[in-house]
């Protein structure tokens, strides 16, 4: 019924509870999952955990703030990404939000590597999982340099996580991605970001946990994992009037949409 487009579940405070995880997602109707890679050094398990269960599906990826870890080159990612169960690269995007008393000029690492992860999407045929934090404007024009327009070549893929304007959602949508939101949107404090989850196509909804972080309302603060997710299409399905098990289809077959090896693989 449900699916989490976006978990991490190697990530300590999951990893030693995967069992319990597990069986909390299937009494929350909770089918699937995609568990994300945040640098090199994590995709075997992250990679393995897909290998041993039929609803757990990888990405590989380094994300753009880690630093002090192995840098991805463009053969890594390919070869990580032909991978069985494999199902897209990233986590990957720009983040400026601690810059660390660098200027963004000085990022420029950052902006490298997601063009190599640009590249390798594209190579691959897989969709790309965005993350972008205070650097919405630069992260839109690197897929409009490479090339990510949503016509054939493009790789396109989910802006996970959403926490951007309308205008942001709008440009991405345009640009063919996907816009996932995460248990934010159950904040009483997030209503722009119920706005622009009220206006997204309902044929471009994805939902998520981003577990352990953000667990939706009513378990704020607490550690997160997918079988919270309902939540997350609780809250959209009230925006969008529809009941939850119309959000849920929606959202699911959504995922099949862009995760084309999900429930295939």
């Amino acid at each position: 019924m449900f699916f989490d487009s976006h978990c991490h579940l190697t990530f300590p405070e999951l990893a030693d509870e995967l069992p319990t995880i597990l069986l909390a997602m299937a009494n929350a109707q909770v089918d699937g999952a995609l568990c994300i890679c945040t640098n090199l050094e994590e995709f075997p398990h992250v990679h393995q955990l897909a290998q041993s269960h039929a609803n757990l599906w990888a990405s590989v990826g380094v994300h753009p703030d880690n630093e002090g870890v192995r840098e991805p080159s463009l053969d890594d990612l390919l070869e990580a990404g032909r991978l069985p169960r494999v199902v897209a690269v990233g986590e990957t995007g720009l983040d400026y939000y601690r810059l660390g008393g660098r200027s963004v000029s000085d990022m420029h690492w950052q902006r490298e590597r997601f063009r190599v992860h640009i590249q390798a999407a594209q190579q691959l045929n897989k969709p790309l999982v965005i993350h972008t934090r205070s650097a919405s404007d630069d992260t839109l024009a690197i897929l409009r340099e490479m090339g990510e327009d949503g016509r054939a070549g493009s790789a396109g893929g989910v802006f996970h996580c959403f926490t951007e304007t309308l205008d942001v959602a709008r440009q991405a949508l345009d640009l063919g991605f996907y816009i996932s939101f995460s248990g934010i949107l159950t904040f009483k404090s997030a209503q722009d970001i119920r706005d622009v989850a009220s206006w997204v196509p309902l044929d471009r909804l994805l939902i998520e946990t981003d577990s352990p972080y953000l667990a939706p309302v009513p378990y704020r603060g607490k550690t997160n994992n997918p079988s919270y997710v309902p939540h997350v299409a609780h809250q959209l399905a009230q925006l969008r009037s529809c009941s939850v098990e119309r959000m849920a289809e929606i959202t699911t077959d959504n995922v099949r949409t862009l995760f084309k090896g999900i429930y295939t693989s």
